[in-house]
């Protein structure tokens, strides 16, 4: 039974640590890795990278290749296009239901999150920008009470923070262009204006993942 526990407890380890490289963009899409590095990487036998790899392959982030390795899955073109659809109807519903109530305690939430950006965008701390900005549109679709948004909203979590990942990665993406829209959406909620937040949320997404956001 201690061998099994010790096996189980490998193969979550190896699981976590090489999904969290994905989501971050350490292991970028389209990259052919093998067992074996990883086994090494992280100081552990192939078997319970093996099954990190089949949970990976199950859950869509990679695809396995016998004898060759495990292919990370890159993001789909229209997946990304799908995931901000979504985000743009959960969080325009939410804001349009917060624009009734009071958003005091919402708006000293979203700023200190804007301090939290500044931070890590000095130290170019890409890894923890993406989970914040991931967490920045989360607070207000929270806020706005709904349960079963909420909860479709963190089922997209993960692939948003890859995305936002891959967005931060690529270079091309501007840090503090990305923060200064998203003072704009405070601002816009803080001010109850739920149209312009709507406009606004649609150039943000359509910048930072290069996408046309068709009939938005």
């Amino acid at each position: 039974m201690q061998l099994v526990s010790k096996t189980y407890s490998s193969a979550e380890r190896a699981f976590h640590e090489v999904k969290e490289r994905i989501l971050t963009g350490m292991l970028p899409g389209g990259e052919l890795i093998s067992e074996g590095e990883i086994a090494a990487d992280l100081g552990m036998s192939r078997t319970p990278v093996r099954e990190a790899f089949l949970r990976l392959e199950a859950e869509g982030w990679m695809k396995l290749y016998p004898k060759r390795g495990a292919l990370v899955v890159p993001i789909p073109p229209a997946e990304a296009e799908h995931v901000a659809h979504a985000r743009y109807v959960v969080e325009t519903g939410a804001v349009r239901a917060l624009v009734a109530v009071d958003r005091s305690t919402l708006d000293t939430a979203l700023r200190e999150s804007l301090d939290r950006q500044r931070e890590l965008a000095d130290i170019a701390d890409f890894a923890r920008f993406a989970v914040v900005d991931t967490d920045f549109h989360r607070t207000y679709v929270v806020a706005a009470g709904n349960p079963l948004l909420t909860g479709f909203y963190d089922s997209l979590r993960e692939r948003q923070r890859r995305m936002n990942s891959v967005a931060l990665h690529r270079g091309s993406t501007d840090i503090d262009k990305i923060i200064g829209q998203h003072a704009r959406l405070a601002d816009l909620i803080e001010a109850g204006d739920a149209t312009g937040f709507a406009a606004a949320l649609v150039e943000h997404l359509a910048g930072v993942h290069q996408l046309e956001l068709r009939g938005l």
